[in-house]
């Protein structure tokens, strides 16, 4: 009798159960991961965002500051106007990044004398746990809950990012 070649159906399906223990233990550390890059993404977007506003008010005085997100951005090749600032790219004006809803709204005017900016989770707790919004102080402010954000009143009451 011949000795076989290659590995038994037990050795083989012991393999397999390993191999799904070890990713069932990497899978959730990977998704919170990625939803720590998708807030790291969004906070760094609202700075972006307030970087932009400034600029747009300095630049444009007459409009204040942007009226909508898409006023900041325009499609390559870009050139400068109030209705296309070219102040930031064509992804973040248009509103999702990321795993995150974008908006930002010029009020007061005109011209344009507030602006308030959120990061919204498209899916809260797959995406992203929580909120991000600022004005024109430029503080990031958070909503641990991951809710709207729906007024500028409103992102006035949260608590700053540590």
């Amino acid at each position: 009798m011949r000795k076989q070649k290659g590995f038994s159906l037990i050795e083989l399906l012991i393999v397999v159960a390993i191999i799904l223990i070890i990713a069932a233990i990497a899978v959730p550390n990977l998704l919170r991961a990625k939803m720590a890059a998708n807030e790291s993404s969004a906070v760094g977007a609202i700075r972006t965002i307030n970087t932009a506003e400034i600029s747009y008010s300095s630049a444009y005085p007459s409009v204040g500051y942007a009226a909508s997100l898409a006023q900041l951005g325009g499609v390559t090749p870009c050139t400068p106007s109030p209705a296309t600032g070219c102040l930031i790219d064509s992804i973040l004006s248009g509103g999702v990044k990321a795993g995150y809803n974008f908006s930002a709204i010029g009020t007061g005017g005109p011209p344009n004398s507030q602006y308030y900016a959120t990061a919204v989770p498209v899916t809260a707790g797959q995406t992203g746990n929580r909120s991000f919004c600022s004005f024109e102080d430029a503080t990031i402010r958070v909503d641990p809950t991951g809710g709207a954000i729906p007024s500028e009143a409103a992102c006035q009451a949260l608590q700053p990012l540590p």
